[in-house]
């Protein structure tokens, strides 16, 4: 009997993927008990890719690191053979801050020391996975950790965070680690901002970070200083301003390529010998809406389903029956619709999938 592939992404806030792919199968279980299941929690790059990948039998290593606001923290990475993979919110992520945001001085420093981790462990491929970051500095602070210097015009080595860039006058790469050139680099993001202007890392994302209105004119006055020293060439490339920047960095300094996160998860995952022997695919994610998309991991599954049937579950789904039958999905099961009150939802969020999995399996999966 072909199985059931659970493959969704985490409902931020309330389950982790593998939470929600446990409690699918749960309710799927108890009322349809005869029919396989597998289990493949998803990712699109952003925090959760880790241990994504983990699940799918990657080795996790773990080591202590800077944290965004320049403490140590603990993260890991997860490698398999050649391939190590390194995500930047396991480091430098905002929920890696012990308090407020810190707009100006939130640095990506943990994120390059990831990276050094997975050179000394030998590996040839380093998947970068971006998102959620706490930082807008370029990823000036990823690139210090692998042995660059970043000096002012008295040649002095400038502090932490994006705002600190205003004093830029060059990057010194000299010491930049020799390991570097012999590894390939993918720069796994569903964004596609530069790093610059109305569309880039500070004016997008920075508000997110708590800049200020005058802090995000500030930080992209930093961040087109950094363009200009390192190669304003690539400022303008999709991609360039993911993770406050760190984008740039990895494009202009690692030669990276960039590459859909949900794609490149996917692929690490076996999602396309999973699904042949699968009837029908449910994935999802806290809230199905207008970012689902353009890239997130549900719309991803679903594109890479193929002909096999995707159903999506989540926290809420804002798309009309329209959008999601365009995006391939074949009907959603949302929380809020038997449990409308957001915190309540939230808190209860196990036991609620579990009676939409029973409810779709009902409707969806005959014997």
């Amino acid at each position: 009997m072909s199985e059931v592939l659970i493959a969704p992404d985490k409902f931020k806030g309330s389950l982790t993927a593998a939470e929600v792919a446990a409690a699918v199968a749960a309710g799927i279980a108890g009322v349809r008990p005869g029919i396989p299941v597998r289990q493949l929690p998803v990712a699109d790059g952003g925090d959760g890719t880790v241990d994504a990948v983990v699940s799918a039998g990657f080795r996790r290593l773990r080591t202590v690191v800077t944290g965004p606001a320049g403490q140590p923290v603990p993260a890991s990475l997860a490698v398999r053979g050649d391939t190590a993979v390194v995500e930047l919110a396991e480091a430098s992520g905002l929920h890696r801050l012990p308090g407020p945001p810190l707009p100006l001085t939130a640095t990506s420093t943990g994120t390059g020391e990831l990276i050094a981790a997975a050179l000394r462990s030998g590996r040839r491929r380093v998947v970068l996975g971006v998102g959620g970051s706490a930082c807008t500095d370029g990823g000036a602070g990823l690139v210090t950790a692998l042995g660059a210097r970043l000096l002012d015009a008295r040649g002095e080595e400038l502090p932490p965070g994006g705002a600190a860039l205003v004093d830029l006058d060059r990057l010194d790469l000299s010491g930049l680690d020799p390991r570097l050139s012999e590894v390939e680099f993918e720069l796994a993001t569903d964004v596609d901002n530069p790093l610059l202007g109305a569309r880039g890392a500070a004016a997008v994302y920075g508000p997110q970070k708590g800049a200020t209105a005058e802090q995000v004119e500030l930080l992209d006055r930093a961040l087109t200083r950094w363009a200009s020293v390192v190669g304003a060439e690539h400022a303008e490339a999709p991609g360039a301003g993911a993770a406050g920047g760190v984008g740039f960095a990895a494009l202009s300094v690692l030669g990276a390529k960039t590459r859909p996160g949900i794609e490149v998860v996917l692929e690490l995952l076996g999602f396309a010998d999973a699904v042949r022997d699968a009837r029908l695919v449910i994935t999802g994610e806290g809230s199905l809406d207008t970012q689902t998309l353009h890239g997130k991991a549900p719309s991803g599954v679903a594109r890479a389903a193929g002909d096999v049937p995707v159903i999506a579950v989540a926290g809420r789904c804002l798309l009309s029956a329209e959008q999601l039958s365009a995006a391939g999905f074949r009907a959603a099961y949302a929380l809020a619709d038997i449990e409308p009150d957001p915190s309540r939802s939230m808190a209860d969020a196990a036991r609620l999938l579990r009676d939409q999995a029973a409810r779709l399996a009902i409707d969806h999966l005959q014997g």
